[in-house]
Protein backbone atom coordinates (compact mmCIF):
# COMPACT_ATOMS: atom_id res chain seq x y z
CA UNK A 1 0.00 0.00 0.00
CA UNK A 2 1.34 3.54 -1.03
CA UNK A 3 -0.26 6.66 0.25
CA UNK A 4 1.13 9.53 -1.86
CA UNK A 5 0.25 13.14 -0.74
CA UNK A 6 -3.26 13.64 -1.79
CA UNK A 7 -2.93 17.13 -3.18
CA UNK A 8 -1.47 19.45 -5.09
CA UNK A 9 -0.50 23.00 -3.35
CA UNK A 10 1.57 26.04 -3.74
CA UNK A 11 5.49 26.41 -4.01
CA UNK A 12 5.76 29.03 -2.47
CA UNK A 13 8.39 29.19 -0.07
CA UNK A 14 10.56 31.77 1.54
CA UNK A 15 14.59 31.50 0.19
CA UNK A 16 16.69 29.09 2.25
CA UNK A 17 15.66 27.22 5.41
CA UNK A 18 17.33 28.81 8.10
CA UNK A 19 16.49 29.07 12.14
CA UNK A 20 15.49 32.21 13.41
CA UNK A 21 17.29 35.88 12.15
CA UNK A 22 20.58 36.81 13.40
CA UNK A 23 20.50 32.85 15.51
CA UNK A 24 22.62 29.88 14.50
CA UNK A 25 22.17 26.64 15.97
CA UNK A 26 24.49 23.84 16.73
CA UNK A 27 23.12 20.41 18.21
CA UNK A 28 25.45 19.32 20.81
CA UNK A 29 25.12 16.24 21.73
CA UNK A 30 25.81 14.67 25.13
CA UNK A 31 26.30 11.12 26.34
CA UNK A 32 22.90 9.46 27.49
CA UNK A 33 22.43 9.34 31.21
CA UNK A 34 20.08 6.51 33.32
CA UNK A 35 19.64 7.86 36.54
CA UNK A 36 18.46 5.18 39.06
CA UNK A 37 14.89 7.06 38.87
CA UNK A 38 14.37 7.00 35.38
CA UNK A 39 11.15 9.48 35.74
CA UNK A 40 13.34 12.12 36.89
CA UNK A 41 14.95 12.63 33.53
CA UNK A 42 11.03 14.22 32.29
CA UNK A 43 11.88 16.41 34.69
CA UNK A 44 15.33 17.83 33.94
CA UNK A 45 16.28 21.15 32.80
CA UNK A 46 15.66 21.19 29.06
CA UNK A 47 18.02 23.53 27.82
CA UNK A 48 17.01 25.89 24.73
CA UNK A 49 14.22 28.08 23.92
CA UNK A 50 10.87 27.57 24.63
CA UNK A 51 10.28 27.27 20.79
CA UNK A 52 12.03 27.42 17.52
CA UNK A 53 12.81 25.50 14.55
CA UNK A 54 15.78 25.09 12.65
CA UNK A 55 16.35 22.91 9.00
CA UNK A 56 18.61 19.80 10.00
CA UNK A 57 21.23 20.56 6.60
CA UNK A 58 22.15 23.67 8.72
CA UNK A 59 23.78 21.75 11.62
CA UNK A 60 27.67 21.63 10.93
CA UNK A 61 27.54 18.08 12.40
CA UNK A 62 26.22 15.70 14.98
CA UNK A 63 27.93 13.58 17.41
CA UNK A 64 26.56 12.09 20.27
CA UNK A 65 28.71 9.68 22.68
CA UNK A 66 26.53 6.35 23.43
CA UNK A 67 27.23 3.30 25.15
CA UNK A 68 30.83 4.95 25.20
CA UNK A 69 30.95 4.99 21.31
CA UNK A 70 30.95 8.01 19.56
CA UNK A 71 28.47 8.21 17.02
CA UNK A 72 28.64 10.90 14.07
CA UNK A 73 26.02 11.85 12.00
CA UNK A 74 26.69 14.00 8.24
CA UNK A 75 24.23 16.46 7.50
CA UNK A 76 25.00 16.29 3.81
CA UNK A 77 21.91 15.51 1.33
CA UNK A 78 19.63 16.97 4.10
CA UNK A 79 18.84 20.50 2.55
CA UNK A 80 15.29 21.56 2.61
CA UNK A 81 13.63 18.30 3.12
CA UNK A 82 13.12 17.82 6.69
CA UNK A 83 12.66 21.23 9.24
CA UNK A 84 12.39 20.29 12.95
CA UNK A 85 9.39 22.68 14.58
CA UNK A 86 9.09 23.18 18.56
CA UNK A 87 6.34 23.61 19.88
CA UNK A 88 5.53 24.80 23.29
CA UNK A 89 4.20 22.23 25.39
CA UNK A 90 1.97 23.69 29.41
CA UNK A 91 4.13 21.03 31.50
CA UNK A 92 7.73 19.94 32.12
CA UNK A 93 9.01 18.61 28.77
CA UNK A 94 8.50 21.91 27.41
CA UNK A 95 7.89 21.51 23.85
CA UNK A 96 6.98 18.63 21.43
CA UNK A 97 8.97 18.36 17.92
CA UNK A 98 6.95 18.68 15.18
CA UNK A 99 8.58 18.37 11.46
CA UNK A 100 7.56 19.83 8.63
CA UNK A 101 9.07 18.47 5.12
CA UNK A 102 8.91 20.18 1.80
CA UNK A 103 7.94 18.46 -1.34
CA UNK A 104 7.18 19.88 -5.32
CA UNK A 105 3.90 20.53 -4.13
CA UNK A 106 4.21 21.51 -1.19
CA UNK A 107 4.48 20.49 2.72
CA UNK A 108 3.76 17.50 5.30
CA UNK A 109 3.29 18.22 8.51
CA UNK A 110 4.07 15.55 11.39
CA UNK A 111 2.50 15.88 14.49
CA UNK A 112 0.93 18.91 14.59
CA UNK A 113 1.36 19.87 18.20
CA UNK A 114 -1.11 20.35 21.50
CA UNK A 115 -3.77 22.83 20.63
CA UNK A 116 -3.25 26.37 22.66
CA UNK A 117 -2.63 29.63 22.22
CA UNK A 118 1.44 29.46 22.52
CA UNK A 119 1.55 26.57 19.79
CA UNK A 120 -0.93 28.53 17.77
CA UNK A 121 1.35 31.12 18.43
CA UNK A 122 4.37 29.46 17.13
CA UNK A 123 3.30 27.88 14.37
CA UNK A 124 1.94 31.10 13.01
CA UNK A 125 5.74 32.66 13.25
CA UNK A 126 7.03 29.88 12.00
CA UNK A 127 4.77 29.58 8.87
CA UNK A 128 4.72 33.50 8.23
CA UNK A 129 8.52 33.41 8.24
CA UNK A 130 9.11 30.72 5.85
CA UNK A 131 6.17 31.88 3.71
CA UNK A 132 4.02 29.05 3.48
CA UNK A 133 0.36 29.73 3.44
CA UNK A 134 -2.09 26.75 5.44
CA UNK A 135 -3.23 26.19 1.85
CA UNK A 136 0.13 24.78 0.98
CA UNK A 137 -0.03 22.06 3.64
CA UNK A 138 -1.42 18.64 1.54
CA UNK A 139 -0.91 16.15 4.46
CA UNK A 140 -0.93 15.67 7.93
CA UNK A 141 0.68 12.55 9.78
CA UNK A 142 0.32 11.82 12.87
CA UNK A 143 2.96 9.09 14.69
CA UNK A 144 0.43 8.63 17.85
CA UNK A 145 -2.31 9.66 19.66
CA UNK A 146 -1.43 11.74 22.70
CA UNK A 147 -2.62 14.98 22.75
CA UNK A 148 0.91 16.77 23.00
CA UNK A 149 0.90 15.43 19.42
CA UNK A 150 -2.56 15.38 18.31
CA UNK A 151 -4.36 17.88 19.66
CA UNK A 152 -3.87 20.29 16.59
CA UNK A 153 -4.51 18.04 13.88
CA UNK A 154 -8.31 19.14 13.59
CA UNK A 155 -7.31 23.05 13.49
CA UNK A 156 -4.83 22.44 10.80
CA UNK A 157 -7.04 20.23 8.96
CA UNK A 158 -9.83 23.04 8.83
CA UNK A 159 -7.69 25.38 7.76
CA UNK A 160 -4.97 23.54 5.14
CA UNK A 161 -7.68 21.24 3.86
CA UNK A 162 -5.64 18.03 4.16
CA UNK A 163 -6.41 14.80 5.28
CA UNK A 164 -4.77 13.28 8.59
CA UNK A 165 -3.07 9.70 8.46
CA UNK A 166 -3.29 7.87 11.76
CA UNK A 167 -3.42 4.38 12.32
CA UNK A 168 -7.19 3.06 13.24
CA UNK A 169 -6.02 1.88 16.53
CA UNK A 170 -4.71 5.54 17.46
CA UNK A 171 -7.57 6.62 16.21
CA UNK A 172 -9.91 4.65 18.52
CA UNK A 173 -8.04 5.69 21.68
CA UNK A 174 -8.79 9.22 20.86
CA UNK A 175 -12.05 8.55 20.71
CA UNK A 176 -11.90 6.15 24.26
CA UNK A 177 -10.20 9.52 25.49
CA UNK A 178 -12.53 12.48 24.15
CA UNK A 179 -15.40 11.09 22.03
CA UNK A 180 -19.10 12.19 22.88
CA UNK A 181 -18.97 8.93 24.75
CA UNK A 182 -15.78 8.76 26.69
CA UNK A 183 -14.78 6.50 29.36
CA UNK A 184 -11.25 6.53 29.47
CA UNK A 185 -11.53 8.79 32.48
CA UNK A 186 -13.59 6.40 34.44
CA UNK A 187 -11.61 3.55 33.44
CA UNK A 188 -8.15 4.79 34.65
CA UNK A 189 -9.45 6.17 38.36
CA UNK A 190 -10.71 2.84 38.78
CA UNK A 191 -7.73 1.04 37.49
CA UNK A 192 -5.89 3.17 39.99
CA UNK A 193 -7.86 2.93 42.75
CA UNK A 194 -7.79 -1.16 42.93
CA UNK A 195 -4.10 -0.37 42.88
CA UNK A 196 -4.21 1.96 46.27
CA UNK A 197 -4.42 5.56 45.30
CA UNK A 198 -6.11 7.76 47.29
CA UNK A 199 -9.31 9.66 46.38
CA UNK A 200 -7.89 13.02 47.01
CA UNK A 201 -5.35 11.98 44.16
CA UNK A 202 -8.08 10.11 41.74
CA UNK A 203 -10.03 13.03 42.17
CA UNK A 204 -6.75 15.34 40.49
CA UNK A 205 -5.82 12.69 37.84
CA UNK A 206 -9.92 12.67 36.49
CA UNK A 207 -10.11 16.52 36.43
CA UNK A 208 -6.54 16.66 34.79
CA UNK A 209 -7.80 13.83 31.77
CA UNK A 210 -11.02 16.03 31.42
CA UNK A 211 -8.80 18.96 31.03
CA UNK A 212 -7.04 18.10 27.89
CA UNK A 213 -10.69 17.84 25.66
CA UNK A 214 -10.23 21.47 25.06
CA UNK A 215 -6.74 21.08 23.97
CA UNK A 216 -7.34 18.44 21.30
CA UNK A 217 -10.48 20.16 19.75
CA UNK A 218 -11.59 20.11 16.99
CA UNK A 219 -10.80 16.77 16.37
CA UNK A 220 -9.52 15.54 12.37
CA UNK A 221 -12.01 13.07 10.16
CA UNK A 222 -9.07 10.82 9.49
CA UNK A 223 -7.72 8.41 6.88
CA UNK A 224 -6.21 5.27 8.27
CA UNK A 225 -2.48 4.18 7.78
CA UNK A 226 -1.28 1.19 9.42
CA UNK A 227 2.29 -0.49 9.77
CA UNK A 228 3.87 -1.72 6.05
CA UNK A 229 2.08 1.00 4.19
CA UNK A 230 4.52 3.83 1.80
CA UNK A 231 3.75 7.12 2.76
CA UNK A 232 5.30 9.99 0.41
CA UNK A 233 6.91 12.86 2.72
CA UNK A 234 9.44 15.37 1.54
CA UNK A 235 10.06 13.58 -1.89
CA UNK A 236 10.70 10.24 0.16
CA UNK A 237 9.01 7.20 0.48
CA UNK A 238 8.69 6.34 4.81
CA UNK A 239 7.55 3.02 5.52
CA UNK A 240 5.18 2.63 8.62
CA UNK A 241 6.22 0.53 11.12
CA UNK A 242 4.18 -0.71 14.11
CA UNK A 243 6.46 0.55 17.61
CA UNK A 244 4.11 -0.36 20.15
CA UNK A 245 4.40 0.16 24.27
CA UNK A 246 4.83 3.81 24.70
CA UNK A 247 1.15 4.14 22.94
CA UNK A 248 -0.56 1.15 21.26
CA UNK A 249 -0.94 1.58 17.24
CA UNK A 250 2.32 4.11 17.37
CA UNK A 251 3.49 4.14 13.91
CA UNK A 252 7.54 5.57 13.22
CA UNK A 253 8.47 5.54 9.61
CA UNK A 254 11.64 5.16 7.73
CA UNK A 255 12.89 6.52 4.64
CA UNK A 256 15.74 3.97 3.57
CA UNK A 257 17.29 5.83 1.05
CA UNK A 258 18.42 8.53 3.50
CA UNK A 259 18.50 6.12 6.47
CA UNK A 260 15.96 8.65 8.44
CA UNK A 261 13.54 7.57 11.15
CA UNK A 262 10.77 9.79 12.56
CA UNK A 263 10.44 8.07 15.43
CA UNK A 264 7.71 9.99 17.49
CA UNK A 265 8.08 8.80 21.00
CA UNK A 266 9.42 5.66 20.96
CA UNK A 267 13.09 5.94 20.93
CA UNK A 268 13.98 9.60 22.95
CA UNK A 269 17.68 10.61 23.46
CA UNK A 270 18.45 11.61 27.04
CA UNK A 271 14.89 10.80 28.30
CA UNK A 272 12.74 7.99 28.23
CA UNK A 273 10.05 7.23 27.00
CA UNK A 274 6.42 6.71 29.46
CA UNK A 275 5.33 3.46 29.26
CA UNK A 276 2.19 2.97 30.78
CA UNK A 277 -0.52 0.11 32.16
CA UNK A 278 -3.50 1.52 29.69
CA UNK A 279 -6.83 -0.26 30.65
CA UNK A 280 -8.42 -2.02 27.82
CA UNK A 281 -4.95 -1.70 25.62
CA UNK A 282 -1.85 -4.69 26.09
CA UNK A 283 -1.82 -7.00 29.08
CA UNK A 284 1.99 -5.81 29.04
CA UNK A 285 2.97 -3.05 27.54
CA UNK A 286 6.43 -3.15 28.67
CA UNK A 287 6.89 -6.43 27.01
CA UNK A 288 5.33 -4.43 23.80
CA UNK A 289 8.23 -1.75 24.24
CA UNK A 290 11.06 -3.83 24.33
CA UNK A 291 10.35 -6.30 21.63
CA UNK A 292 10.04 -2.90 19.56
CA UNK A 293 12.99 -1.68 20.49
CA UNK A 294 14.89 -4.91 19.47
CA UNK A 295 12.77 -4.80 16.24
CA UNK A 296 14.09 -1.18 16.13
CA UNK A 297 17.58 -2.03 16.50
CA UNK A 298 17.41 -3.87 13.32
CA UNK A 299 17.16 -0.54 11.31
CA UNK A 300 20.01 1.46 9.41
CA UNK A 301 19.22 4.84 10.88
CA UNK A 302 21.41 7.19 10.49
CA UNK A 303 19.64 10.40 11.98
CA UNK A 304 16.31 9.92 14.29
CA UNK A 305 13.87 12.65 14.35
CA UNK A 306 11.85 11.87 17.30
CA UNK A 307 8.60 13.54 19.24
CA UNK A 308 11.67 15.57 22.29
CA UNK A 309 14.85 16.64 22.33
CA UNK A 310 16.97 17.02 19.35
CA UNK A 311 17.39 14.92 16.50
CA UNK A 312 20.03 12.20 17.59
CA UNK A 313 22.73 9.91 16.18
CA UNK A 314 23.52 6.29 17.39
CA UNK A 315 19.70 5.44 16.98
CA UNK A 316 20.57 1.19 17.45
CA UNK A 317 22.91 2.40 20.94
CA UNK A 318 20.40 4.23 22.34
CA UNK A 319 17.22 1.28 21.91
CA UNK A 320 19.90 -0.76 23.86
CA UNK A 321 20.22 1.85 26.19
CA UNK A 322 16.74 2.20 27.03
CA UNK A 323 16.40 -1.73 27.42
CA UNK A 324 19.01 -1.73 29.76
CA UNK A 325 17.42 1.43 31.50
CA UNK A 326 14.05 -0.62 31.73
CA UNK A 327 16.39 -3.91 33.27
CA UNK A 328 17.43 -1.66 35.98
CA UNK A 329 13.94 -0.47 36.92
CA UNK A 330 12.70 -3.97 37.10
CA UNK A 331 15.65 -5.47 39.48
CA UNK A 332 15.08 -2.14 41.66
CA UNK A 333 11.31 -3.09 41.79
CA UNK A 334 12.18 -6.61 42.75
CA UNK A 335 14.30 -5.76 45.34
CA UNK A 336 11.44 -3.15 46.93
CA UNK A 337 9.09 -5.80 47.03
CA UNK A 338 11.61 -7.97 48.55
CA UNK A 339 10.75 -5.92 51.81
CA UNK A 340 7.56 -6.94 52.14
CA UNK A 341 4.27 -7.06 49.98
CA UNK A 342 2.63 -3.50 48.63
CA UNK A 343 0.52 -1.47 46.40
CA UNK A 344 1.21 -0.10 42.86
CA UNK A 345 0.59 3.90 44.35
CA UNK A 346 3.01 2.99 47.28
CA UNK A 347 6.00 1.70 44.62
CA UNK A 348 4.95 4.52 42.64
CA UNK A 349 5.69 7.41 45.54
CA UNK A 350 8.70 5.83 46.80
CA UNK A 351 9.90 5.70 42.95
CA UNK A 352 8.94 9.09 41.84
CA UNK A 353 8.81 10.82 45.24
CA UNK A 354 8.55 14.66 45.38
CA UNK A 355 8.15 15.07 41.61
CA UNK A 356 4.72 13.71 41.68
CA UNK A 357 3.11 15.85 44.83
CA UNK A 358 0.52 17.82 43.81
CA UNK A 359 1.08 17.75 40.14
CA UNK A 360 -1.53 15.38 38.56
CA UNK A 361 0.03 15.21 35.27
CA UNK A 362 3.26 13.99 36.31
CA UNK A 363 1.60 11.47 38.93
CA UNK A 364 -0.65 10.28 36.27
CA UNK A 365 2.27 8.68 34.31
CA UNK A 366 4.62 7.92 37.25
CA UNK A 367 1.63 5.49 38.27
CA UNK A 368 0.59 4.32 34.85
CA UNK A 369 4.47 3.85 34.54
CA UNK A 370 4.66 1.55 37.75
CA UNK A 371 2.24 -0.45 37.18
CA UNK A 372 3.66 -1.41 33.83
CA UNK A 373 6.86 -2.98 35.75
CA UNK A 374 4.94 -4.40 38.11
CA UNK A 375 2.76 -6.43 35.62
CA UNK A 376 5.60 -7.27 33.84
CA UNK A 377 7.39 -8.59 37.14
CA UNK A 378 4.51 -10.29 37.49
CA UNK A 379 4.41 -12.03 33.98
CA UNK A 380 8.00 -12.79 33.97
CA UNK A 381 7.28 -14.79 37.45
CA UNK A 382 9.09 -12.49 39.98
CA UNK A 383 6.39 -10.98 41.36
CA UNK A 384 2.70 -12.41 42.89
CA UNK A 385 -0.54 -10.35 42.64
CA UNK A 386 -2.66 -10.44 45.89
CA UNK A 387 -5.95 -9.18 45.83
CA UNK A 388 -6.69 -7.77 49.33
CA UNK A 389 -10.14 -6.82 49.82
CA UNK A 390 -10.69 -4.02 47.12
CA UNK A 391 -6.90 -3.44 46.80
CA UNK A 392 -4.25 -5.00 44.62
CA UNK A 393 -0.92 -5.87 46.60
CA UNK A 394 1.87 -6.99 44.84
CA UNK A 395 5.02 -9.44 46.35
CA UNK A 396 8.45 -10.91 45.50
CA UNK A 397 7.37 -14.52 44.23
CA UNK A 398 9.01 -16.82 46.36
CA UNK A 399 10.00 -19.26 43.25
Amino acid sequence: MRLPASRGASRERAAGCRARAGRRHRIDWHRARHPANGFAQHDRHLIGCMYGYKTELEQEGASMSASGAEMTAKPEGFSGIVTQVKVPLPFSLKWVNSYILRDSRGFTVVDPGLHTEEALAAWDAFLSEKGIRYPDIHTIVLTHQHPDHYGLAGLFQRRAGAPVLISRRSYAYTQRLWGKGRTFGADLTSLFSEHGMPAEQLEQVALHLESFVEKVTPQPDVTFVEAGATVSMGGLDWIAVDAPGHAGGQLVFYAEERGWMLCGDQVLPDITPNISVVPGEEDDPLEQFLNSLDRLGGYEVRLAFPGHREPFAGFRERTRELAAHHARRLDGLAEMLAEGPATGFACCERLFGARIAGNAHNLRFAMSETLAHLVHLERKGRAVREQRGETVYFRASRT
